[in-house]
């Protein structure tokens, strides 16, 4: 092969799906052991870019792994779920919740906080989840039911149903910085727990894709907010829109009243 097929086959694998990532490596390792030989400048150049390539996702895997801490200190317990929330901070639509089981031992790479994910990643790692979880609940909590309890009432009952609603009721619940009220389950609270376990990441990520989609299904009915872009959070459109037309059905009223 000349140099040019050769980076072609490397650019090749460097599309393969991130998430497929032992097929990935695999493929690389294939590559690199058939011009493992070959001496040319430019073939040592792209040789040393696939294994650096085959090392960051070695690196990945074992972040990925780090996040197994707590599941691995309890895994005596056969069903571990973990849960989050998303939406406390925007002035309207529901805040939601999560519950997720994962196959214990499961490594779903560039899984993280969903906040520190990009959003195609995101809509990724939902379906990777979506399909290999043992189970995953939801929960919600709409704007009315936000401003007659509050933010952190409607957290703790948002994350007591997605609990509810698992198929399969969890040996410990895995949270993110708090402990859930009245919940008949053992808890351990993790501050960070969104980027130090894989199970309350895993229910960032499911909770904010499907808040994000519901926002964008209510930016079709309230365009001049820009939710699909803002998630109902204060954005400059967002704000000038609240000031102009005043608040729709989905805005927070307890906490809009410096806008209106």
């Amino acid at each position: 092969m000349n140099i040019c097929e050769i980076r072609k086959r490397l650019q090749d694998i460097d599309k393969f799906p991130a998430l497929k990532y032992e097929e990935k490596k695999n493929l690389y390792n294939a590559f690199i052991n058939e011009i493992k030989d070959d001496e040319r400048v430019g073939v040592i150049a792209v040789r040393e870019k696939a294994e650096k390539a085959v090392q960051a996702i070695n690196d990945e895997v074992l972040r990925v792994r780090k996040m197994m801490f707590f599941e691995n200190k309890y895994s005596d317990l056969q069903y571990i779920c973990g849960t989050d929330e998303v939406g406390r901070g925007p002035l309207a639509g529901p805040i939601v919740t999560a519950a997720v089981i994962l196959p214990k031992n499961f490594v779903i790479p560039y899984l993280n906080d969903s906040k520190q994910v990009k959003p195609a990643m995101r809509e990724e790692l939902y379906d990777i989840i979506m399909s290999n979880a043992i189970s995953v609940g939801l929960g919600m909590n709409t704007e009315g039911f936000i401003d007659e309890y509050g933010i952190q009432e409607a957290n703790y009952d948002a994350m007591r149903k997605a609990v509810a609603n698992l198929s399969i009721k969890p040996d410990l619940v895995l949270v993110d910085a708090v402990k859930i009220p009245s919940l008949d389950i053992k808890q351990v609270s993790i501050v960070k727990g969104d980027a130090l376990s894989v199970s309350i990441a895993a229910a960032s990520i499911i909770a904010k894709v499907t808040r994000d989609r519901l926002m964008k299904e209510y930016d079709a009915l309230y365009p001049e907010y820009d939710f699909k872009n803002n998630m109902g959070y204060g954005s400059k459109k967002h704000l000038e829109a609240l000031v102009n037309k005043g608040p729709c059905e989905i805005h927070r009223r307890s906490f809009i009243k410096n806008y209106v």
